[in-house]
Parts: structure tokens; sequence; C-alpha cells
């Protein structure tokens, strides 16, 4: 599928994956048309993927040095790494970020929701910054800054991947609107 310039896979639907991305799926309104819209990048939860599997190592280990087999110790493994893989995938699929040509929308969660929603007119500011490790898996975090000034509207696009398009994209759809948006008629082009 292919959505304002950026492609995502789509996968083969099952009952559970249906049922869950039209739990988080975005409905514009009438008139709004989507420019972007996306899921965290794998890459950008590989660290979890690596905790979870030195967890089920290290119990692996223990349950060794407790006795058990070769067989039992690698069931262990497999089991923890499975489980880690299935918990980061609904973490994953579970938040979609969506940027349209009138507002910036976070959603989060399959049972419980928290939605963050913005107009395209509030936002003064869009950065991206990517730590060391952010730059060798290609993601980043797009931090969006608007006109409130409370730390409940911090707008964060988290494990992006290719960052720069997402704030590109972000810079196409504020400058769609800039003209007569602000109530002062179109532009001159006098000055």
């Amino acid at each position: 599928m292919r959505t304002g310039g950026f492609s995502y896979r789509q996968v083969p639907t099952g009952r559970l994956r249906s049922n869950m991305l039209a739990s988080v799926a975005f409905t514009p309104s009438p008139g709004e048309q989507i420019i972007f819209q996306g899921h965290p990048s794998w890459r950008s939860i590989l660290a979890f993927y690596l905790k979870g599997l030195l967890i089920g190592i290290i119990i692996a280990v223990i349950a060794k040095l407790l006795g058990q087999g070769f067989g039992s110790v690698f069931i262990i493994v497999l089991v923890a790494l499975g489980i880690t893989v299935l918990i980061g995938f609904i973490r994953r699929m579970a938040t979609v970020y969506t940027i349209t040509d009138r507002r910036l929308n976070i959603k989060r969660g399959i049972f419980a929701r928290d939605i963050q929603e913005t107009r395209l007119e509030r936002v003064q500011n869009v950065n991206y910054r990517q730590t060391v490790f952010q730059r060798m898996l290609q993601v980043g975090d797009v931090d969006f800054d608007t006109a409130a000034s409370d730390s409940d509207n911090l707008f964060v696009f988290n494990g992006v991947a290719n960052p720069l398009e997402v704030v590109s994209q972000v810079d196409r759809a504020t400058s769609m609107n800039a003209a007569g948006s602000h109530g002062l008629g179109e532009p001159s082009n006098k000055y």
C-alpha cells in the first residue's frame, strides 16, 4: 500500500490482525486528505526484542544450572523469543501515526485508547532527532512543537523510518494550508 510517498507492506489479514487494525484505524473527516499514515518501524523496537532474547537466555541458563536438559532450555529460549516478538508486534501495530492536510494524530492502544491530536495550524516547529543507534537502523523521532505550552501536548512520532521524509510531508501539509488560512486573505505577490 502506498500513502503520501511512504510505503509499507500489507500483511495477509488474519482475524487478530484485522480486528487490531480496525481498532486503531484513523477515520478522516469528509474532504480531509491523508498525507502520511504509518507505524513505528520494526527496527525501532529492536532493542526490545534483544532484551526479550536476553531475558530468555538468562532464564534458560538458570534452568540449565538447575539440571534441565538441552531440550527444555531450547524451548525456554524459543518461548521467550516468541512472546517478545508477539508483544513487540502488537505494541508496534497498536500505534498509528497520521498526518492529514488538516491535523496530526497519534493513536495508541487496542483495548485502552490514548489519542493525541492537534491541528496543523498549531504546529510551530518540526524537528527530528536520531541517536547513533537510530542512525545505524535508519529510524528517528519526529518532534512537533505546538502552540500549547503544557507537557501534555507533546507530539512525537517515535521510531519512524526515514524521519526526514516525515518532516518533509508535514512541511508539505502546512504549506498547502498556509495560503489564506490565517484569515488575512491570499498572500500578496507585490512584496
